[in-house]
C-alpha cells in the first residue's frame, strides 16, 4: 500500500512557487502579445482566446504530472492509484455535465448558476482520490487564476480589446461594468477555470504517477 504522509516537510507553497511564477509570466506575455497585436496564432484577442498557443490553459497538463511526481517522491502518494484515477475521471464527467447544464441553449442565469455549482462539486470530487494532489492543484489554480481575474477587472473597465475583456458571442448578460465582470471574469476564473485546472491536472497527474510507479516496479520484480 502506498504511503499517504511522510512528514518530509514538503509544503504546498514551495511546491507551487515556481509553477505559479511561470504561469504569471505566461499571463503577462499573453497580455503584451494581445495589446501589441502579435500573431493571432499565439495571441488571439477574440472571445475565449481562440485556442491561442500562448496561454495558461495548457499548463495543468504539465504541472499536474509534475506535482504528482513530487508528491509521490515525498511519500504522499494516494492510498490507491486506481481509485485516484477513478475519482479524477468521475470529476471530469461531472465537469462536462456541469458545463452542458450551464451553457447549453437556451441559456439562462438560473441554468448558469446551477452549472457552476455542479462544476464546483466536480472540483471537490478530487479530494477523496488523492487529497495531497487535490490541495496542491487547488492552491496552484488560485495562484494562476487570481491574477487573471484582477487583470480582467482593468481590461473590462478600460476596454483593452483583448480576450480578457471581449464579450462572448451572443452574450445576453448584464451590460454594466460589475455585471459583466461577475459573469465573464469572476465566475469563470474562480469556479470554472479553478476546477478545470484541478480536474485536468489530477487526471494527468494520477495517470502519470501510476505509469511511473509501474516502470519502477518492473525492474525490482524482475
Amino acid at each position: 500500500m502506498a504511503e499517504t504522509n511522510s512528514g518530509s516537510g514538503l509544503s504546498i507553497g514551495r511546491l507551487i512557487l515556481v509553477p505559479a511564477l511561470i504561469t504569471l509570466a505566461v499571463t503577462i506575455l499573453r497580455v503584451v502579445g494581445e495589446l501589441e497585436h502579435w500573431t493571432k496564432l499565439f495571441f488571439n484577442p477574440s472571445a475565449g482566446g481562440g485556442g491561442a498557443l500562448i496561454g495558461i490553459a495548457w499548463l495543468p497538463f504539465i504541472f499536474g504530472p509534475y506535482f504528482a511526481v513530487k508528491l509521490v517522491g515525498a511519500g504522499q502518494a494516494p492510498a490507491s492509484k486506481g481509485k485516484a484515477i477513478g475519482w479524477a475521471v468521475g470529476a471530469l464527467v461531472v465537469t462536462v455535465g456541469g458545463a452542458f447544464v450551464g451553457f447549453s441553449p437556451p441559456e439562462s442565469t438560473t441554468k448558469m448558476f446551477i452549472g457552476y455549482l455542479i462544476i464546483a462539486v466536480a472540483g471537490a470530487l478530487e479530494f477523496p482520490g488523492w487529497p495531497a494532489l487535490a490541495k496542491t492543484l487547488l492552491a496552484y489554480a488560485y495562484a494562476a487564476r487570481i491574477p487573471v481575474a484582477l487583470l480582467m477587472f482593468f481590461a473590462i473597465q478600460s476596454h483593452w480589446g483583448t480576450h480578457y475583456d471581449v464579450l462572448p458571442p451572443k452574450y445576453t448578460g448584464p451590460t454594466d461594468f460589475w455585471g459583466q465582470y461577475f459573469f465573464i471574469a469572476f465566475l469563470p476564473q474562480m469556479v470554472f477555470w479553478v476546477t478545470y485546472t484541478m480536474v485536468m491536472g489530477s487526471l494527468l497527474g494520477t495517470v502519470f504517477a501510476a505509469l511511473v510507479g509501474r516502470k519502477k516496479a518492473a525492474p525490482q520484480t524482475a
